[in-house]
């Protein structure tokens, strides 16, 4: 019976260990991914694993490319505003399916070649699109800063919809005195209450202004070059 569940088994290989370790990451976290506990989703013996990840940096190293996989790559020499815009909104929805990735994407000290290929097409967009090289470091951190902070707030968040914030919104609502918190109330009752209200809607409308106002320094820059 051993023998066939074994002849049944997929071949162990890099690639599988990778993808195995991001399913139990976004089941559980990444704080409880351990090698042993890799090795048994897979039906191995953890020392198994050391065949295709040097250690636990290593696995962590190809889950982040695979998330970087993931993200859509914004396209250099074309619309730089457009395309990193939808870079920035796929990235977004990514970590959202990998909400443990979040606190590793960028901390990583041996990128692989995923990341480092986005890194490149988000810094070459930028470039072609006008930017000086101090400008492009600026968008890069200033983008990604709101990115991960989005991030992390939606996934901490005491509801997951629409209709969960105006819960909550409610509840606070009920313990509280209008007049004692006018505009907190004004908030909640106009904006957040109302049908159709989800919070991630609120990284477009961020995401935007951010654009904007890199549009109007690249242009500046261009005008002081001339």
């Amino acid at each position: 019976m051993q023998e066939k569940l074994m002849s049944r088994r997929p071949p162990l290989t890099r690639a599988l260990v990778l993808q195995t370790a991001v399913a139990l990451a976004d089941e559980s976290g990444a704080a409880s991914l351990t090698m042993r506990a890799l090795a048994r989703e897979l039906g191995v013996e953890a020392m198994s694993l050391y065949h295709h990840v040097a250690n636990k940096d290593a696995l962590l190293d190809g889950m982040v490319d695979l998330v970087f996989a993931e993200i859509d790559l914004p396209v250099a020499g074309t619309d730089w505003r457009a395309e990193i815009r939808r870079r920035c909104m796929s990235a977004r929805e990514v970590l959202l399916r990998h909400p443990w990735a979040v606190g590793f994407v960028e901390s990583r000290s041996a990128p692989a070649p995923a990341t480092l290929r986005h890194h490149e097409a988000v810094l070459a967009c930028l470039r072609q699109g006008g930017f000086s090289v101090v400008l492009a470091a600026h968008a890069f951190a200033l983008l990604d800063a709101q990115l991960f902070g989005q991030v992390v707030q939606e996934i901490n968040l005491p509801f997951s919809d629409g209709d969960g914030a105006a819960d909550v919104a409610g509840e606070f609502l009920g313990d509280v005195a209008p007049h004692d918190l006018p505009y907190l109330t004004e908030i909640a009752v106009e904006h957040v209450m109302k049908p159709g209200y989800a919070f991630g809607d609120e990284y477009a409308y961020g995401l935007d202004l951010i654009l904007d106002a890199l549009e109007q320094r690249r242009l500046a820059e261009a005008v002081t070059d001339s």
